[in-house]
């Protein structure tokens, strides 16, 4: 049996490749919804500044709750999982594993488990013989997949993983 490869990770992970290319109008389309996407970001934001008291919610309770609430994409394969699901669709377990390079059977699974007692993922089974156990996006985990699909986006330009024609 073959050993398989190392895989070192140096905090900068390379882009795939080739690039994706795209016509200039798609391209602008893009950088146009990622430009209103600040603009949005940059009113709520101004919102909960305007409405921080030094009493209860000041910056101290600001950030904490920022860090509270991204703390389920910061578990390590969180966020892969999730994009997975949201790009791919509904995958069997085996499936879903296989799109995730590196990540071992067991862990996928505790990750699933995290990911459904968050409610963003559903886990559906259909009795057999065989049965049959695919995973989705619920309604919270697709929403949570369009918010962060500028983002996405955003980054992939800045990497190179998005071309123009």
């Amino acid at each position: 049996m073959a050993t398989p490869p190392v895989i070192i990770h140096t905090g900068v992970e390379p882009m795939p490749e080739p690039p994706m290319i795209l016509e200039e109008t798609e391209i602008k389309i893009i950088e146009s919804a990622i430009s209103s996407t600040e603009k949005l970001g940059t009113n709520i934001r101004n919102i909960f500044r305007d409405n921080s008291n030094e009493s209860t919610h000041d910056i101290t309770w600001e950030v904490e709750a920022a860090v509270e609430a991204l703390d389920v994409f910061a578990s390590r394969w969180t966020i892969e999982i999730l994009a997975a699901l949201y790009i791919a669709g509904e995958r069997r377990f085996n499936e879903l594993r296989r799109l995730l390079v590196g990540i071992s059977s067991r862990t996928l699974s505790d990750k699933l488990t995290y990911l459904r007692e968050f409610g963003f993922v559903n886990r559906i089974v259909v009795d057999g013989p065989p049965v049959k156990v695919t995973y989705c996006l619920t309604d919270h985990g697709i929403r949570a997949g369009r918010l962060l699909s500028p983002l996405v986006a955003y980054m992939k330009l800045k990497n190179g993983s998005i071309e123009k024609l």
